[in-house]
């Protein structure tokens, strides 16, 4: 396994939830930390949040007290658990690794669709 692999997205209604998986193999998730980026249409990719290779994490405003970043060591795993879900929430989630190391450049996942009705 090269990429990281993305599961989760789908269609929900305003204030439900979701949550995104994020697989790595071991040598990547070992060694570099992981964000969370999403693209609504016509705007750019941004990082809504991150998890370091130690665990500390970061959030944008939009989504702090929402969203939760998590992982599961023993599956390479990593989560974004979305709570309270609002239209403006839309996009395509993507998952990247992060880190200095060059091991950590240019890894993303494939992207998911998230929809967020009203």
């Amino acid at each position: 396994q090269v990429g990281l692999v993305e599961s989760g997205g789908g269609s929900v209604q305003a204030g439900g939830s979701l949550r995104l998986s994020c697989v790595a193999s071991e040598y990547i998730f070992s060694r570099c930390g992981m964000g969370w980026y999403r693209q609504a249409s016509g705007e750019e990719r941004k990082l809504v949040s991150s998890i370091s290779v130690d665990g500390n994490t970061n959030y944008v405003d939009a989504v702090k007290g929402r969203f939760t970043i998590s992982e599961e060591r023993t599956k390479n795993t990593r989560y974004l658990q979305m709570n309270n879900l609002q239209p403006a929430d839309t996009a395509v989630y993507y998952c990247a690794a992060l880190g200095i190391r060059p091991a950590c450049r240019d890894i993303w996942g494939q992207g998911t669709q998230v929809t967020v009705s009203s």
